[in-house]
């Protein structure tokens, strides 16, 4: 076992920022704290009924968000605002940013707590996150210009999954690490330090529940996957949990490709490209993978707006370079 923490390779790894002035490590420390005492909720689950179940309110997506979306939004933006050096936020479950405070140098984009809707039946969801420093001016409002950044401007990304156990991998530009988290102790330990996609293609992972509606260039894709051929060790496993951290996770650890592509009922897409497209596609690039919309690089397309969806598929390079092949005879 690696016994060294998460707050000491934060500190450690503050010579990557100079300037910075620790601001960076105060917001990953934030989202530590917050993802502890999501993860506390997130296991009493089976037997806290307050938390289970609808809230009773829509999101600006139109859909039905659960206890626990609304209770781990308020618990991470209680922890950011607290230490004041993040000027905004926003959130999958909020219509609007939020402004904090003026002088704070950085954007925080986030879902506070995807596939939620799988709490209710013990399955793995997570936390994703983005950082971005603003370009309004320090000390004025914060503007909708400082949210609709490209993704190539995130100074930080990461996701938190709470499974089996709980995990917070990162990157700040300088490699993938992932910590897991002693409960007993209340302390992450590096467990998973220079993370990169395995160098083999094994698995796609997509709802194929979705396949008639997507396109003919999707359609081909997975059938290759499904196709016998001993020389490129096919058929890949499908395998699809319906949380995308949980998904991406295994495709991380195990290689693979996640695609939630375009289909006739959402010709935009379904994720998003601020709160879950872009952070995952930082990691990926960190971690020697690939992220496309089926045919742009998913960090170069400049948002218009705040809840903006996109088609996705990220992984290995090879798998989502081979479903960009099949998207481009379409």
């Amino acid at each position: 076992m690696n016994f060294k923490t998460l707050g000491e390779f934060i500190i450690e790894k503050q010579q990557d920022f100079p300037g910075s002035s620790g601001d960076l490590s105060r917001i990953l420390s934030a989202i530590r704290l917050a993802s502890k005492i999501v993860s506390q909720q997130v296991n009493k689950a089976g037997l806290a009924r307050h938390i289970l179940g609808g809230a009773g309110t829509d999101n600006i997506q139109g859909e039905a968000q659960q206890k626990l979306d609304v209770y781990a939004d308020e618990r991470f933006i209680e922890a950011l605002n607290n230490r004041g050096n993040v000027c905004g936020i926003g959130s999958e479950e909020n219509d609007e940013f939020i402004e904090l405070n003026k002088e704070g140098k950085y954007i925080i984009l986030m879902d506070p707590l995807d596939g939620s809707s799988n709490i209710d039946v013990n399955v793995s969801v997570g936390t994703i996150f983005s950082v971005f420093k603003r370009v309004s001016e320090v000390g004025s409002s914060v503007v909708l210009k400082d949210f609709l950044q490209k993704g190539t401007e995130q100074v930080a990304a990461g996701y938190v999954l709470y499974g089996s156990s709980t995990m917070m991998v990162y990157t700040t530009g300088n490699g993938v690490n992932g910590f897991t988290y002693d409960p007993g102790i209340g302390v992450f330990f590096l467990s998973h330090p220079d993370m990169l996609f395995p160098n083999k293609n094994k698995i796609y992972s997509m709802n194929e529940g979705n396949l008639q509606r997507s396109s003919k260039g999707v359609q081909d894709y997975i059938n290759y996957c499904q196709e016998v051929d001993k020389k490129t060790n096919r058929p890949h496993t499908g395998r699809y949990i319906g949380s995308l951290v949980a998904d991406f996770h295994r495709n991380l650890i195990k290689g693979g490709i996640y695609i939630y592509p375009a289909t006739d009922k959402s010709p935009k897409g379904k994720l998003r490209l601020l709160y879950e497209c872009n952070p995952l596609a930082f990691l990926t690039e960190q971690a020697g993978g690939k992220a496309s919309d089926g045919r742009n690089r998913i960090m170069e397309i400049k948002p218009t707006e705040l809840h903006q969806r996109v088609p996705y598929f990220v992984g290995n390079t090879d798998m989502v370079e081979k479903a960009e092949e099949f998207i481009a005879k379409e």
